[in-house]
């Protein structure tokens, strides 16, 4: 009976957690414990551990007066990730190209990018795997605690760049713009390769991100 119960609540948790991460329950959505058990069909028990779960990740929040909501995505949660992002995929291409890696990286986040091309039509997926081009780019450091940093926040990268695309990030223009990234990277420019990851993908998903609400 336990073994099922923990299974129970695991599959709990991936759902509810999925639904949060492809914005079905939405940054801010009220939820109850009587509404995941009815959409779930199952019991409240192993609801409340995937809740208590997802608590302790910070995907969803709870007040003082025991009432539960996804956690909010403001504008300066926006702007924070998308600096952060730049300060470090800034220093990440650098360090590509002093180190002579360019061409050895072209091909490993062109791999990533035919990858994106395949998904395109599947919002939730080609977000998925442009967080793992990102985490391509950073692995130039081979620093475990910067990894940690980043994977500590793939969930809010996650929503955040789904709402870049639903707000004017198109999807078939940033695959081609990252080919085109490749290529320069392949030629051995710094400049055209990194200009298109900011100005195309980091200030263009930021500024529609920002968007959402407005």
């Amino acid at each position: 009976m336990a073994e099922k119960t923990a299974s129970l609540a695991g599959q709990a948790y991936e759902r509810i957690r999925q639904n949060i991460l492809n914005l079905t329950y939405p940054p801010g959505m009220p939820l109850t414990e009587a509404m995941l058990t009815k959409e779930l069909n199952m019991s409240r028990s192993p609801v409340r551990s995937a809740i208590q779960k997802l608590e302790a990740e910070g995907l969803i929040v709870s007040d003082y007066h025991k009432s539960m909501t996804v956690k909010d995505l403001t504008d300066k949660d926006i702007r924070e990730m998308y600096q952060f992002r730049e300060l470090m995929e800034s220093a990440a291409f650098q360090l590509i190209f002093s180190s002579g890696r360019y061409n050895e990286y072209s091909y490993r986040l062109e791999e990533k990018v035919v990858r994106m091309c395949a998904l395109e039509n599947n919002l939730y997926e080609w977000q998925r795997m442009d967080n793992a081009m990102h985490m391509e780019i950073i692995s130039i450091f081979e620093n475990s605690r910067i990894n940690k940093i980043y994977e500590n926040n793939l969930s809010e990268l996650l929503r955040i760049g789904q709402y870049s695309v639903k707000n004017g990030m198109n999807i078939p223009k940033t695959n081609e713009n990252l080919r085109k990234m490749v290529r320069h990277m392949r030629d051995g420019s710094f400049d055209k390769s990194y200009a298109i990851l900011r100005d195309d993908h980091l200030i263009t998903g930021k500024d529609s991100a920002l968007k959402r609400r407005r």
